[in-house]
């Protein structure tokens, strides 16, 4: 195997603010661009060539990985006029493939975060002589994904999107978001037009009588869709519990980046980032969090589970929790923050302005 193609077009809309001046795939976790760390596995599994399926801010990618020589890779660009969907994105770069009929070629989702034997779902793939093979995986709570029921042996018998009900969840085991196609497959979706491979290509492929097989893998996975779960798997790389080979250092309980200014007093644990040019003051305390370039940490705040925006500042004594504070916004000092808050990008908030508790 030797092609892929990384679908890199969504507009990251429950991320936001953190995809308002940056596609998603683009936004950094553990010190790169996320997208880094799939190019990386993708390379160490064996592939070569990597077309990127591009649409919302599609002009950011090329500049910053070139043809993508200095990873290895000789990396193609397609943009989209307009949105396509999933089936449509593949079907629109078909034409950059170098693949033979049946040749397989790996698609991968640009917001999963996966420990996925990759070179295991090629050969599954091989070995079944399957049109399709998709990554599985088990989840505790199946409602929020695609059910992808499976034979003894694994060849997929349904496809079944978010139960809502107990006798729905006939399964654990959901479509993790990797596939291997035959190449020639990829030539049946139709051209010009949004096509939604969960929702119309796979099942017309399995009601046309399609082989389509299904690898379990149930190694580390986590859909980065939230800003909350962008923020835990930042930090699970950092902690060496998501594998990548673009880590910018060693794994352990925090990355500080190159150019990155922390005062000898500031904790910073939890698997939590410092990117270029940032400055963290004394008596800091920072946990699980991803503090973007240029950002700014002055004396006595304290961070859990967040994230701060490329050139944000929080203030003196602030207490930030499960927050994502957007590029260049302000909060002042001896504000509180809680679960779920999302300041926008170079928003302001004054000091002492906003709490969830007493100021005592």
């Amino acid at each position: 195997m030797t092609e892929a193609i990384l679908l890199v077009g969504g507009k990251g809309t429950r991320l936001r603010p953190l995809t308002v001046h940056t596609p998603k795939p683009m936004v950094r976790a553990a010190g790169v661009p996320f997208l880094t760390h799939q190019l990386a596995r993708a390379k160490a599994a064996g592939v070569d060539h990597i077309v990127l399926a591009t649409s919302y801010l599609a002009e950011v990618f090329e500049p910053y990985f070139g043809d993508g020589s200095s990873l290895g890779l000789h990396i193609e660009y397609v943009t989209e006029d307009e949105p396509l969907g999933t089936g449509g994105a593949i079907r629109n770069v078909a034409s950059r493939l170098h693949s033979g009929p049946d040749d397989p070629v790996l698609i991968f989702n640009g917001d999963i975060l996966t420990g996925l034997d990759i070179r295991r779902l090629v050969a599954t793939h091989e070995e079944t002589s399957a049109d399709v093979s998709l990554h599985l995986t088990k989840v505790t709570d199946p409602r929020a994904y695609g059910l992808v029921p499976t034979d003894d042996k694994g060849r997929v018998l349904a496809f079944l999107e978010k139960p809502q009900t107990p006798q729905e969840i006939v399964t654990d085991q959901i479509n993790a978001g990797a596939y291997v196609f035959r190449r020639s497959v990829i030539d049946t979706i139709p051209a010009g037009r949004p096509v939604s491979v969960e929702r119309e290509t796979f099942p017309d492929l399995l009601s046309a009588g399609a082989h389509l097989q299904g690898m379990v893998d149930s190694t580390y996975w986590l859909d980065l869709g939230t800003p909350a779960a962008f923020v835990r798997g930042s930090a699970d790389l950092v902690l060496g519990l998501a594998p990548s080979p673009a880590i910018p250092g060693r794994c352990g309980d925090r990355l500080i980046l190159p150019t990155a200014t922390v005062a000898p007093d500031a904790k910073l644990t939890g698997g939590t980032v410092v990117g270029e040019g940032a400055f963290v003051a004394e008596g800091v305390r920072v946990f699980g969090s991803t503090i973007l370039p240029g950002a700014v940490i002055e004396p006595g705040a304290v961070i859990t589970d967040s994230l701060i925006g490329t050139r944000a500042r929080v203030g003196e004594r602030s207490v930030l929790t499960g927050t994502v504070i957007g590029d260049g916004a302000v909060i002042g000092p001896d504000n509180e923050l809680r679960d779920g808050a999302r300041v926008w990008c170079d928003a302001r908030i004054p000091a002492a302005a906003l709490r969830f508790s007493s100021d005592q």
